[in-house]
């Protein structure tokens, strides 16, 4: 009788328990409902500059940066005009295995650069790439990044759009 009893009051306990649990607020919304990616409205080119710890090049126009805060990793943008030469020279800063190669355009993986008024990338035709592992290649420079995409897209004049991602 008394297990029996036991488990009757254990039974309202554990409902009770996981109500708590649920992560709902005062209006009754679940914390889990919060929808996810959301963008640092307070951050812009300086601080995405300091995570991926790049030098936005002398004479560089349309330089624009975000934050994409996500529930596991932030996501960093930085994008800007320069020259070619200059946008080259970028791609081997980031010490890239590979060299900038010719990716055709591809679908996109969401829409990070729509938020700063920019085509995806990836959805570009004749756009280079390439993609690098800082702690794979031993860049101390770098102690934070995970990845860094690079982008190269070729507008006219020997000018050229970089976009980097990083995470």
């Amino acid at each position: 009788m008394i297990q029996r009893g036991a488990r009757i009051l254990a039974v309202p306990a554990i409902a009770l328990l996981l109500a708590a649990c649920s992560g709902t607020d005062a209006g009754g919304a679940r914390a889990s409902d919060e929808r996810w990616p959301q963008w640092d409205e307070s951050a812009g080119v300086a601080e995405v500059v300091a995570f991926m710890n790049v030098a936005v090049p002398e004479g560089a126009t349309e330089a624009k940066g975000a934050i994409q805060i996500n529930p596991q990793e932030d996501i960093f943008l930085l994008s800007f005009v320069t020259d070619e030469e200059k946008a080259e020279d970028i791609a081997k800063d980031l010490v890239s295995e590979e060299p900038l190669r010719v990716r055709k355009g591809d679908s996109a993986e969401g829409e990070r650069f729509g938020h700063l008024g920019l085509s995806e990338p990836q959805t570009l035709k004749e756009v280079r790439w390439a993609g690098v592992c800082p702690p794979c290649v031993n860049d101390g420079r770098r102690p934070k990044v995970q990845w860094i995409d690079i982008y190269v897209q070729t507008l006219e004049a020997d000018r050229a759009r970089v976009y980097l991602q990083a995470f």
